[in-house]
């Protein structure tokens, strides 16, 4: 049995919908942070298996996943960085009771 894109693109699906579902079912902000790390990392792996099955020698699927993991880890910096300030305000994480866009 040989390892086709399919089987890249359905295990990328699947982690998407892992992440997906995680970042709208919880309520504690580290965990939407991680469920959306899970979902960008769905991304690379697509990008990772389309550059592999369509191009043989070309490395732009890696060069782009490269540049995905470069921009998540940006995105915890400051997601952590605002969980942390709404720690220190509030005094918890939970997104239900933080409401800093209300009037």
């Amino acid at each position: 049995m040989t390892i086709g894109l399919e089987h890249y693109l359905a295990l990328s699906a699947v982690l998407f919908g892992i992440g997906l579902f995680g970042a709208l079912s919880r309520r504690s902000a580290l965990v939407i942070l991680m469920c959306i790390e899970i979902m960008l990392n769905a991304a690379n792996l697509a990008l990772v298996g389309f550059a592999r099955y369509t191009t043989a020698e070309a490395l732009t699927g890696q060069a782009f996943a490269a540049f995905g993991i470069i921009v998540a880890a940006a995105e915890v910096t400051v997601g952590l960085a605002v969980i942390i300030a709404l720690f220190r305000h509030y005094e918890h994480i939970s997104v239900d009771k933080t409401n800093l866009l209300k009037w």
